[in-house]
């Protein structure tokens, strides 16, 4: 096999697909020459949309029977993953050993940064989504608080009643309701202070003698005698 011709044919093929992208840095002692690619959404002004990089090929002495030596240069949106390419393009000319392969290397290259970048923004979406899912059911478990049953309330009824000093009032009217005259004398204190009152303000009292000697002087008998008289 005659490796310059087919490497040459190789170049005519190429410049003449990838016409104003490809550059071709050296021809000897082989061909070396940049190829850049991106993915089908790459965006030039914002580099945060899509996946973009520059493959460089050099041609061995015995291409196409041996593989190109493949690097990867400027790197955008997948520089972590840099390294996955690489092996992955590597992989790819080990399969192809035999038979030219520069355009099935570069178009592996760019189905692999179009899964990459659709499998980016999927999980970006689902991310998405379930950072907005959390924020739901927190905002859902905001409002909706504790659930309420028989028991749970009148739990709380007893220690709101307690707190508002409505079970300590109701206690006493019970308590109230079942006491004796007695009883409620005993426990009423505003009745004690009163007959206190009363006996403290009984001593000040000033009796008039004379109305008890008028009194003797009266001639009082029984209606029996009165009639007889």
């Amino acid at each position: 096999m005659d490796y310059k011709e087919e490497q040459q044919n190789e170049i005519d093929a190429l410049e003449s697909i990838y016409c104003g992208e490809m550059t071709i840095t050296s021809t000897e002692p082989y061909y070396q020459f940049e190829i850049p690619i991106k993915s089908d959404e790459f965006d030039s002004v914002q580099h945060d949309i899509g996946l973009s990089c520059c493959l460089k090929f050099e041609y061995v002495e015995k291409y196409p029977d041996d593989p190109p030596i493949v690097e990867i240069e400027d790197v955008v949106g997948f520089e972590e993953q840099e390294d996955e390419l690489k092996e992955y393009l590597i992989q790819q000319a080990q399969d192809n050993v035999g038979m030219v392969m520069i355009f099935t290397l570069v178009s592996a290259a760019q189905e692999w940064m179009n899964n990459y970048s659709d499998s980016e923004k999927q999980r970006k979406i689902d991310d998405d989504d379930k950072r907005r899912e959390k924020e739901m059911e927190a905002e859902l478990k905001r409002f909706e608080g504790t659930k309420v049953t028989v028991e749970s309330f009148l739990r709380w009824k007893f220690n709101f009643e307690e707190d508002m000093g409505v079970l300590k009032k109701r206690n006493e009217e019970e308590k109230n309701k079942k006491l004796t005259g007695r009883e409620l004398f005993m426990t009423d204190k505003s009745l004690n202070e009163s007959d206190l009152k009363f006996l403290e303000e009984g001593d000040s009292v000033k009796v008039d003698e004379s109305l008890f000697e008028e009194i003797d002087d009266l001639d009082i008998g029984d209606d029996g005698s009165s009639d007889e008289s």
